[in-house]
């Protein structure tokens, strides 16, 4: 005879689509939480009801089967019935960064044929300029209070009725697509079918990302509408854990989000672990029941390791992975108590069970342990392709194996180790430099707080190596300083040429920093740019 948690797991994984996982967790623990949102705790009963609700509300607001929802504005639980009431009904869920200026918004509703927006309400200001320029949108609804005619997504939902859907959902159809970041170029919609989704989820069980469990408390500050925040919550919904949700990932929302519930699990980037470890009002008890944090984005320092360590008293677990992958690529533990090689601090671990790496030159010939190349990756999660670009997907899915456009090797272990992205590396007098190895090395003088690096035109070399310094706060430095430190780090050669102090690197949501931005100034009258 199966115990209880062996014959959950056989019924998990059978599940087709992904509203099977709602219909599954509503009738077997129909009073426990699905999500708590600031003092509100939502059953899984509930969320079944409220699916119901939003399926009615989009078939009848004429939205097509497998036509565009967009949501636009903060983590809220919110959006996970949206995400359900979307998977109920076959039609696609995308969500649109919030921080993004309103002719972007625009260029994305049109871009991806929206016919449905959330909108949350301190975006309302916004509403004349959208409503002129995405004229496909058939209905606007409000997060929050209603503005101008469009009604509030509470009583909007309330309003349908929670009569059966009958609607015929393949594995395949399209659950959601996630816009890409843009660092390199315009946006794209990645679709992910409800088979990716499922895909992903299930890794909380292969024993690659560690012990998950039902009984966890699983906290999302990440943002949802990036992959990173999306994927991890797919973890407690697959499981039918808590999750709670933060509003935003800012030290003092995830600080209060702590006070609330007790988290065992929860998802950071390295910054934000390092801003909730400064915070002032941050204290070792409101993570005495955490179990494990993972991160990812960027892989971390010693010194961040190890106060996290001493402060969250916690295993933490590494995750590499990108939109078109649904964030699955590599992981790593990093074990409480353990030694930790520091080479490997550098790593951003290795492949997944079901997923597959190479490293390979320009014509797509494999090479050997240690050399760099471009990263490729074969995983049961990657995407159907990208929305109305199929020329796109073709560039980057040849026969299965995802092109990542990163530059990196395998050590003789299996572990990868990122170097560049293909696009960021700056090729001087026939040198390959790689930016991050620079980048790192400007940070390590006291006086750096961040630093990014690009290639720039150049007569004599093709290119000369460029560094857009952020001084620390209370520390003077020269551009002559900066140099001379730097070619006590690395190879003259990899050392900037220019310096230039900003207050600040224009980065995305996650972190990264928008190199095309910095770029553009020194290329945009040149017949080819980098």
């Amino acid at each position: 005879m199966l115990s209880p948690a062996e014959d959950e797991r056989d019924v998990l994984a059978a599940f087709k689509t992904v509203d099977d996982i709602l219909v599954h967790h509503a009738r077997r623990r129909p009073d426990a939480t699905a999500y708590f949102f600031e003092g509100d705790a939502l059953s899984w009963a509930e969320l079944d009801r409220r699916a119901t609700r939003i399926a009615n509300g989009l078939i009848a607001a004429d939205v097509p089967f497998q036509g565009r929802v967009a949501y636009i504005g903060k983590n809220n639980s919110r959006f996970f019935e949206l995400l359900a009431g979307c998977a109920r009904s076959g039609r696609v869920l995308t969500p649109i960064n919030w921080r993004l200026a309103t002719p972007e918004f625009i260029d994305l509703l049109n871009d991806f044929d929206v016919e449905f927006l959330v909108l949350d309400d301190f975006l309302a200001g916004q509403l004349a300029s959208i409503r002129v320029g995405a004229p496909r949108l058939r209905r606007i609804v409000m997060l929050g209070a209603a503005q101008d005619g469009h009604p509030a997504f509470d009583d909007w939902r309330d309003a349908s009725p929670e009569t059966g859907v009958e609607v015929r959902i393949d594995p395949e159809d399209i659950v959601l697509q996630m816009h890409t970041s843009g660092t390199s170029g315009r946006p794209k919609g990645a679709m992910h079918s409800n088979r990716v989704y499922l895909a992903q989820a299930r890794l909380c069980q292969s024993g690659d990302l560690g012990d998950w469990r039902q009984s966890d408390v699983i906290m999302i500050p990440l943002p949802i509408f990036h992959v990173g925040g999306v994927g991890y919550a797919s973890y407690g919904h697959y499981l039918g854990a808590e999750t709670v949700v933060s509003r935003e990932a800012s030290p003092d929302g995830i600080i209060q989000t702590l006070r609330q519930r007790p988290v065992t699990r929860m998802g950071l980037v390295p910054a934000i672990i390092a801003m909730v470890l400064d915070h002032p009002d941050f204290d070792r008890d409101l993570v005495r029941h955490l179990r494990c944090l993972q991160f990812g984005g960027s892989p971390i320092s010693a010194e961040l390791l190890e106060r996290a360590f001493h402060a969250f008293g916690c295993d933490l677990w590494q995750q590499f992975g990108m939109t078109e992958t649904a964030s699955i690529g590599t992981w790593m533990a990093l074990r409480h108590g353990e030694e930790v090689e520091p080479e490997l601090l550098r790593s951003v671990g290795r492949a997944f069970h079901n997923v597959g790496l190479r490293i390979v030159d320009p014509d797509g010939a494999d090479l050997p342990v240690g050399q760099s190349g471009e990263i490729l990756i074969k995983t049961p999660t990657l995407m159907n392709g990208y929305y109305k670009r199929p020329e796109a997907t073709d560039e980057v899915v040849r026969d299965g194996w995802y092109h990542t456009g990163d530059v990196g090797y395998l050590n003789e272990n299996g572990y990868l180790f990122i170097n560049d992205r293909i696009k960021d590396m700056v090729i001087t007098g026939g040198e390959n430099v790689y930016s991050i190895e620079v980048e790192q090395a400007l940070c390590r003088h006291p006086a750096v707080l961040d630093a990014a690096v690009i290639g720039i035109p150049s007569q004599k070399w093709g290119e000369d190596v460029m560094a857009f310094v952020v001084r620390r706060p209370g520390h003077e430095i020269t551009e002559d300083e900066v140099i001379t430190d730097c070619r006590g780090r690395i190879a003259h050669f990899k050392c900037p040429r220019h310096v230039r102090f900003v207050d600040a690197i224009p980065r995305n949501a996650v972190g990264k920093a928008l190199k095309r931005v910095l770029r553009e100034p020194f290329w945009k009258d040149r017949p080819t740019s980098v």
